[in-house]
């Protein structure tokens, strides 16, 4: 289809923090809605202020560390409120003036469209748009994303938002733009069937060293430590006939290898959903790897399971533990006890997976946890054969 709506351009900010590594993070919302909204006639530009193969960046090995690798940053001043704190904070990110010039080459867009992540790293925000309104000073700016969804009013007080969207914008994006531009179309397929959505526009990166997939959305659990239950409230599933379809045109068309699963809770029910997506992999007979830096739900791990995520081409596997501390569960989630995850261990180990593809992430800064609670967590986590994987509170 020739897009003959109004322009559209969504743009990925910078992010300002003390330490930051694209460790298979990508804006799979911002490209999903850039997706929903090419399919629907609307000419469509992306710009990423983290692209890591900015055409004047230095060359980038996209095979390296299974697509992961270092964001190019720049030390900044810190913030007030953060000027004790002894480390070098910095933009992550292509230095401004990459992205002023690439705002220059860019055509006045009718509505631009900004994603977000972490709710902390909103000073990124705030020196994009900063930049953007040099270049467009009259073009509506929308901002979307995880901060817009969980801090609406601290979003909402940015200078130079025009529209805050909170939530999943699949169901109220052509509403928004119709409200701004006056265009109006209709929605093409049922937001309610995931296997209906169109693919998340991931061509329109430089480059594509790996491919963000989501072969359910929403979690079961209401674990206190997490925001999914909060952006994403309805569980959902996609068939495995789906999930195959998109690894087999990532892989063929795109020459794609490394996909990231970026479901919250792939193996909750897995008889229901995951076997039958891994088996369909396994039939599928495409050869490729898959990591799954969200964690996996370790009771889960049957050894049926554990066979199929080995031959399915599952390398780098995380398991949610959190903690081994004796009554220090209870009043954080309710997924798991450590009988279960040394059985879990177990069957991985047996069905081929080798200490280092596999880790246990272990929160760290819990209200009321000691340094010694930590250390024997992780102690525990090594002794059972594994990579243990510290992660902040």
């Amino acid at each position: 289809m020739t897009p003959d709506g109004p322009h559209l351009l969504f743009i990925n900010p910078w992010i300002h923090d003390f330490a930051a590594y694209d460790f298979w993070a990508k804006p799979l919302g911002l490209l999903t809605l850039a997706g929903v909204c090419r399919l629907h006639g609307y000419s469509v530009s992306y710009l990423d202020c983290l692209n890591r193969y900015h055409p004047k960046a230095a060359t980038a090995d996209p095979g390296a560390r299974y697509g992961r690798g270092p964001y190019l940053k720049t030390a900044i001043p810190k913030p007030s409120g953060l000027a004790d704190v002894s480390r070098t904070y910095s933009r992550y990110g292509i230095p401004p003036e990459w992205f002023e010039e690439d705002l220059q080459r860019m055509e006045r867009p009718d509505v631009i469209l900004l994603g977000s992540l972490m709710t902390y790293w909103y000073p990124g925000i705030v020196e994009t748009v900063a930049v953007i309104r040099r270049r467009f000073p009259n073009t509506p700016i929308v901002l979307g994303g995880i901060y817009a969804t969980l801090c609406p009013d601290h979003a909402g007080r940015l200078s130079d938002i025009d529209r805050l969207f909170s939530g999943p914008g699949e169901n109220g994006i052509l509403e928004l733009i119709e409200d701004i531009t006056g265009y109006t179309e209709r929605l093409r397929f049922d937001p309610d069937d995931l296997d209906a959505y169109p693919r998340p526009a991931y061509d329109l990166q430089t480059r594509i060293d790996y491919i963000p997939i989501l072969t359910s959305r929403g979690c079961p659990f209401s674990c206190v430590y997490c925001a999914s239950s909060l952006l994403m409230p309805k569980r959902m599933f996609r068939s495995a006939v789906g999930v195959v379809e998109e690894l087999r045109f990532w892989h063929y068309q795109h020459q794609v290898t490394d996909f990231v699963l970026y479901d919250d809770a792939f193996l909750a029910d897995s008889g229901r959903h995951a076997a039958p997506v891994l088996e369909g992999i396994i039939q599928s007979g495409i050869k490729v790897r898959f990591h799954t830096p969200n964690a996996l739900h370790i009771r889960g791990i049957t050894k049926d399971t554990a066979r199929m995520l080995f031959q399915a081409g599952f390398r780098t596997l995380r398991l949610g533990l959190e903690t081994v501390a004796e009554g220090g569960r209870e009043p954080l989630d309710q997924k798991v006890n450590y009988s279960e995850f040394q059985q879990a261990v177990r069957l991985l180990r047996g069905a081929g997976f080798t200490p280092d593809q596999v880790g246990a992430y272990l929160l760290a800064g819990l209200p009321g946890q000691s340094l010694s609670e930590v250390a024997e967590s992780i102690q525990v986590v090594k002794g059972s054969g594994i990579t243990p994987i510290p992660a902040y509170y």
